[in-house]
């Protein structure tokens, strides 16, 4: 894939504190990049470096083959859409789209045709002689992102563009911005802390923790087969639990959990030690609860202690016998459905629904049920 925007090497240090350690990574021509991580992780001074913003303490940015470390954002060919749009509110939604193409003195046939096809784009034709102040919410993000992509940058940069948008809206100009995207095959470049944006828009992901990018990969890879428990707490939610590797057949671990259960692992990927501390991350939806006991090594036994309705599925707390919790999800007319809180279940899975990862986790269980932690990822 041609590479539009590349970081060698890059970091960047206010006085003692680093904001983002050395980095290196590709962004190709028509892709959806997004960057994810909590606040605070390096993320939008990151894409305030490619943007021209910031410049880099180390390294070099490259847009388009060209060394642009040193070149200010005007000179890029770049545009960016921050969380508020700043429209001009005294124009048109046609004038605010018009700005660029007129600043860079276009004629102004080709002005209108280039204006009323973006505009077309983003479904927003029949609104070019309206005011902001008429348009909704998500119609005014799409005129700031017509008015960002009406000259064709070669990259667009998206800081957290979504936030300001309630659940509903939010969730329906996700679809609309990846279409419109396709529609560019303009690389866009998408600044989150919201995991579920990230896997739903994004063609790549760069997941970053205090300053360093833990991982990038596509969103299938990176929910599938997480490489540090960071990344495996952070992306969707996980139960992870604590044990040692007790032994091992080619692809098969037989996993001492700290609660003193043992079960069995189809881990495809790192190689594990016998005695190496490993933690086991089973995802809710993998999760299949049901009355009885087992002894396969597939499964663990518990109490139910919660049970959440969400619609289609049901969202299930169950305490271990070593008190750790752990979530499951299931459908809401499952066979599991008599079931009360303070009952006894028994958690099963499938051979290749576990996933081993290196090292112990802060706190043993669900990512989604202690505030505590959550709140310190965040």
């Amino acid at each position: 894939m041609q590479e539009v925007i590349k970081l060698e090497g890059v970091s960047k240090r206010y006085g003692d504190f680093v904001a983002l350690h050395e980095t290196s990574f590709s962004i190709g021509h028509g892709e959806f990049f997004a960057m994810l991580g909590p606040s605070g992780c390096g993320k939008t001074t990151t894409l305030k470096m490619i943007a021209g913003f910031e410049q880099p303490t180390t390294g070099k940015v490259l847009l388009d083959g060209a060394d642009v470390s040193d070149v200010p954002p005007y000179r890029r060919n770049v545009n960016t859409v921050f969380q508020q749009y700043a429209l001009f509110p005294h124009m048109s939604v046609f004038d605010n789209v018009a700005f660029g193409p007129r600043s860079k003195k276009k004629d102004e046939s080709q002005v209108r045709k280039d204006v009323m096809e973006m505009l077309e784009i983003v479904r927003l034709a029949d609104f070019a002689q309206r005011k902001p102040s008429q348009l909704s919410g998500g119609q005014q993000q799409r005129v700031a992102l017509a008015r960002a992509l009406v000259n064709y940058p070669s990259a667009l940069l998206l800081d957290e563009p979504l936030a300001a948008l309630d659940l509903k809206l939010r969730e329906a100009m996700q679809i609309e911005l990846k279409r419109i995207q396709r529609e560019v095959e303009i690389s866009f470049i998408f600044v989150t802390h919201d995991q579920h944006e990230a896997l739903t828009m994004s063609d790549r992901i760069a997941v970053m923790s205090a300053g360093h990018v833990e991982q990038i990969g596509t969103p299938e890879e990176i929910y599938r087969n997480p490489s540090s428990l960071f990344v495996a707490g952070f992306i969707g939610s996980a139960n992870l639990l604590a044990g040692t590797v007790e032994s091992s057949s080619g692809t098969e671990y037989v996993v001492a959990l700290k609660s003193g259960a043992k079960v069995k692992v189809q881990h495809h990927g790192s190689t594990f030690s016998t005695g190496e501390k490993v933690s086991l991350m089973l995802r809710p939806e993998a999760l299949n609860p049901v009355a009885g006991s087992r002894g396969d090594g597939l499964s663990l036994g518990g109490t139910l202690t919660d049970r959440v309705y969400e619609g289609a599925t049901d969202r299930l707390v169950v305490r271990l016998t070593d008190g750790t919790e752990v979530v499951c999800l299931t459908d809401s007319d499952a066979h599991v459905a008599h079931k009360v809180v303070g009952d006894s279940v028994t958690i099963n899975w499938q051979p290749q629904a576990g996933y081993l990862l290196a090292g112990w986790p802060e706190v043993s269980g669900s990512t989604t049920t202690n505030v505590d932690q959550i709140e310190a990822a965040l």
